[in-house]
């Protein structure tokens, strides 16, 4: 394998059941057999998941302030991980949520030396509450933890096969890029990541790999570093 110990970092909408938000059981029972197939290799596996698709933005334009908009966004990521630990501990998969808000009933707060011992352990580690401050995202914790466990990689499963020059869900003629430097995903703003978790990349040399999810073995593959997807460094 290319990779020995990697980062997932999903959206919380590639678990809505449609666009009325939610949990969707059934994508979450596939993908946590995808994530198990990955493990059962010897690969450590770290996951941060967004909360999109129980609570997105636009909250200010309801009279909630940014600062606590963020947290109920920050709350939101913690019930997809406990989501998604019931799930993998559902077909055996030893799997630990840590969080970076304490909520000792529910997670273990983030520690990293905890964190890098439950992934030497052969546990699957979930990071939820995002980097635990307002104003950053699930973009930017996904960077940071990656960085702090000491990650080969960060792997954004997404539900396109890339990163485009533009929308392909809206331009048939958009082009997908093999690869790209983390500079020009900044100048051209192709929103892969937002750029504090690029830049993150950039200074630390952490490849970034995008993905479409839902293929058939996409995560394996990458996994295995077989060219799919766009790989940013």
């Amino acid at each position: 394998m290319r990779f020995q110990r990697i980062l997932l970092k999903f959206s919380g909408e590639i678990l809505a059941r449609d666009e009325s938000g939610g949990i969707d059981f059934d994508k979450l029972a596939d993908y946590s057999k995808q994530i198990a197939e990955v493990k059962a290799l010897g690969t450590e596996i770290g996951i941060v998941i967004g909360g999109g698709n129980i609570l997105r933005g636009g909250s200010n334009e309801h009279g909630i302030d940014r600062v606590t908009a963020d947290y109920m966004g920050m709350l939101a990521t913690v019930i997809n991980a406990l989501a998604f630990q019931s799930a993998l501990e559902r077909i055996d998969v030893d799997t630990r949520v840590l969080t970076a808000i304490k909520m000792e009933q529910l997670a273990e707060p983030y520690i990293k030396r905890r964190a890098i011992r439950h992934l030497e352990k052969g546990r699957v580690v979930i990071f939820a509450g995002g980097t635990g401050n307002p104003y950053f995202t699930t973009d930017t914790a996904a960077a940071l933890r990656a960085i702090e466990i000491e990650a080969d990689v960060v792997m954004k499963g997404t539900k396109v096969d890339g990163v485009y020059d533009g929308d392909p869900m809206k331009d048939a003629g958009a082009k997908r890029f093999e690869s790209l430097a983390y500079i020009d995903v900044l100048n051209r703003r192709l929103g892969v990541m937002d750029a504090t978790a690029i830049s993150l990349c950039m200074e630390n040399r952490l490849p970034i790999v995008v993905f479409k999810l839902t293929g058939e073995n996409n995560l394996l593959r990458v996994v295995r570093g077989e060219p799919v997807g766009t790989i940013v460094s």
